[in-house]
Formats: structure tokens, C-alpha cells, sequence
């Protein structure tokens, strides 16, 4: 469980104090979602610039320049490869021809390894399963909606991507993880979920709003005068194919030791997933929830409020 967050300012609305402000303020709300590195990408007159650093977001020290119009960001929460070799923090340089890329993943995937062996794609010290996604778009040597499509469909798990060039277009590449998007007078202000974009804004008092709805399926690029354009890709549904699917059968204390490990990756106690256990709840409804993490968050406060009844 990580965190996507960012700001269009296509109307050269803010200064790049405020800029500063913004990032700050929204990446630290951030931190709900993972604290293990912070990293941010943006452009300015001499090109793409990526700045990580494995600490929290609130003890970064941004340093946001006044001509960088777009800026795409990423809290993380370590689920593959360590933190403390910035390489593989969020996000991720890439290149195709004779232009520079950045992405930034939150999800995790389960397909990298064995997309690395078919696709015959570069080894490198990279540890983390999101940059996959980087590789097999510079295999097609062309940052597109076609190739941007084609990486979509051949990595399979949890995941949203954001895709920011050096013409200032962001591409927001959506799965079944979250995304909020908000459009305002001269410029947008995303993160993964509502409540952390909802709470950011609040302090920055900025609540005059409409939201961007994107679907799951949807690449949607925000060019640099604020437009939109929507493509879709096949996102296939795991869910449905995993219903069909009947598991080796492990005893009790496996299954619950398996679902609390894999809980952990998305920052859920154990203690929370053996109380939906007692409650009713199987390894396959839990598993689910774990992808809707808002309202797995709901239906846990509720379940505490009912044992302190």
C-alpha cells in the first residue's frame, strides 16, 4: 500500500513557494499509506528532474523550482526490495528514443518475474516489481497511449500508474487500486484516495472543486494546457477469475499466518484481519477487501465499536 499524489498548476496559478506548500502539506497526509521513501518528478527549462529519498515525507526537504508546472509524487510502503537503496523507491526514470520518462506504481504486482524471463527484458539492480512496467515500455521504444496500453494489459495484479514526460503530459493509468482527481480553477490536485486528498485540501483551504472521475481500465492524459484525453485497456477481472479457483487446502493456522503476512503488505494489523476472521469474514472476502482499503477501514471501526458495546 502506497500513495500517488501530484499537482497540475497548467494555469501558472501558484508560485513556486506555494508549489512548495502543496506538496508538502499533501505528501505528508500521504504517509498514511507508507512512510519508507518519498520521491517526487518534475520538469523544469533543463529537463526531467527525479528526487527520492528513503524517509518520510514530512522530514523531506522539497525544493520545487517556480517553472516546474506539474509535479507527480509517491509515499511507499516496502513490500519488494529495501528502501535504503534509493533505486528502488518511487519513481522510476525510464527513456524510450530521445525522450525521458517518470513512473510512479501503487499496488503490487505478481507477474514481474516471470514477464522479465518472456519479454527478455534488461536485468538490473532494480529489486522492486513495479519497474517492470518501465521496461516494457521502453522495449516498444515510444511513450504512447498504444504502448502505454500494451504495458497495462501484460502486468497483472494491484495497480495505478502515473506516467509524467518532458512535455509536462501525466498519464494516470488506472486498475482496481484508488485514485482521486480534482479539478480546479487553473490546475488539478490528485492522491490515491478521498480522504487523504480531502484532508490535505482542508489544511490548504482549497475546496471549491470538481472531481474527475476515472475508471478502472482508463488511461486518461493530462497534457500541459490542462486538457484531457481518454483511451481504455483491457483490465482483465481477477476477482471473477479467482472465484473459479479452489485453493490447496491448508489447515487453519496456515491460511491465517498466509492472509496476515499478505495483509501486512497493504499496512492492515494482524490483529484487525484475525477480528474479521472471528466475525464471519473468509480468507477470500478479506483478500478482496484488501483492494477497497476505505472501506475495509469502515467495516474495522465498526467491528471495534460493536466489542466495545
Amino acid at each position: 500500500m502506497c500513495c500517488l499524489f501530484g499537482l497540475i498548476d497548467y494555469g501558472n496559478v501558484f508560485s513556486a513557494r506555494e508549489k512548495n506548500k502543496i506538496i508538502k502539506i499533501l505528501s505528508t497526509e500521504c504517509e498514511a499509506r507508507g512512510t519508507d521513501a518519498t520521491g517526487i518528478a518534475f520538469n523544469t527549462n533543463t529537463g526531467l528532474h527525479i528526487f527520492k529519498r528513503p524517509i518520510a515525507a514530512h522530514k523531506l526537504w522539497y525544493r520545487i523550482p517556480d517553472n516546474a508546472k506539474v509535479i507527480m509524487g509517491h509515499t511507499r510502503m516496502t513490500t519488494q526490495g529495501s528502501e535504503k537503496f534509493n533505486f528502488n523507491n518511487h519513481p522510476f526514470p525510464g527513456r524510450v528514443g530521445v525522450t525521458n520518462f517518470a513512473l510512479a506504481h501503487n499496488g503490487v504486482l505478481h507477474n514481474d518475474i516471470r514477464l522479465q524471463r518472456e519479454e527478455q527484458l534488461p536485468i538490473t539492480n532494480i529489486q522492486t516489481d513495479s519497474y517492470v512496467a518501465v521496461q516494457l515500455i521502453e522495449k516498444q521504444n515510444t511513450l504512447s497511449f498504444d504502448s502505454i496500453r500494451k504495458m497495462a494489459e501484460k502486468t497483472e495484479g494491484s495497480f495505478c500508474y502515473t506516467i509524467l514526460d518532458e512535455r509536462n503530459n501525466l498519464y494516470f493509468v488506472k486498475g482496481d487500486n484508488p485514485l482521486a482527481l480534482y479539478k480546479f480553477n487553473g490546475f488539478y490536485i490528485y492522491a490515491s484516495t478521498d480522504e487523504i486528498l480531502q484532508r490535505a485540501l482542508q489544511k490548504l483551504g482549497l475546496m471549491k472543486f470538481s472531481k474527475v472521475n476515472v475508471s478502472c481500465g482508463d488511461i486518461l492524459k493530462i497534457a500541459s494546457d490542462g486538457t484531457i484525453e481518454i483511451q481504455r485497456f483491457d483490465f482483465p477481472d481477477y476477482f471473477s477469475h479467482y472465484s473459479y479457483f479452489t485453493p490447496p487446502a491448508y489447515d487453519d493456522d496456515t491460511v491465517m499466518d498466509m492472509l496476515t503476512e499478505y495483509a501486512g503488505y497493504f499496512g492492515i494489523d494482524a490483529e484487525d484481519v484475525i477480528m474479521l476472521y472471528d466475525y464471519g469474514y473468509d480468507e477470500f472476502d478479506i483478500e478482496c477487501m484488501l483492494y477497497e482499503p476505505a472501506e475495509m477501514q469502515r467495516c474495522i471501526e465498526e467491528l471495534r465499536m460493536m466489542e466495545m458495546c
